[in-house]
């Protein structure tokens, strides 16, 4: 999927689909500090997230989830008051499913 900012265009090579949730997860930055957290969407691999705090490609968050616990999250890419990020290690798909099941429930 191509997508285009004005006179940019970005080409989404992932290859997993992420799945929409809409979660207010708690979430704490690279200073440790928590952060406003939306999770817009997952995947196994994933995330993408909506919040007012600046990052920097490369910055290292917490993700706390329901079941699986806190998760390791790199920042791969952030703009105007979304970012986007890649978990250190990726959810088994069993333990993926049921944080879905659990998530969309809570909606």
């Amino acid at each position: 999927m191509a997508v285009a900012f004005g006179n940019l265009a970005m080409v989404d090579n992932r290859r997993e689909l992420r799945d929409e949730v809409h979660y207010r997860a708690r979430a704490f930055g690279p200073d440790a500090r928590q952060l406003g957290f939306l999770v817009v969407n997952l995947s196994p691999q994933g995330l993408m997230a909506r919040s007012e705090a600046p990052f920097e490609i490369g910055d290292r968050l917490r993700v706390v989830f329901p079941g699986t616990g806190s998760l390791v999250a790199e920042v791969r890419w952030s703009l105007g008051g979304r970012v986007g990020c890649r978990f250190e290690h990726a959810i088994d798909l069993a333990s993926y499913y049921e944080l879905l099941a659990t998530l969309l429930k809570a909606r």
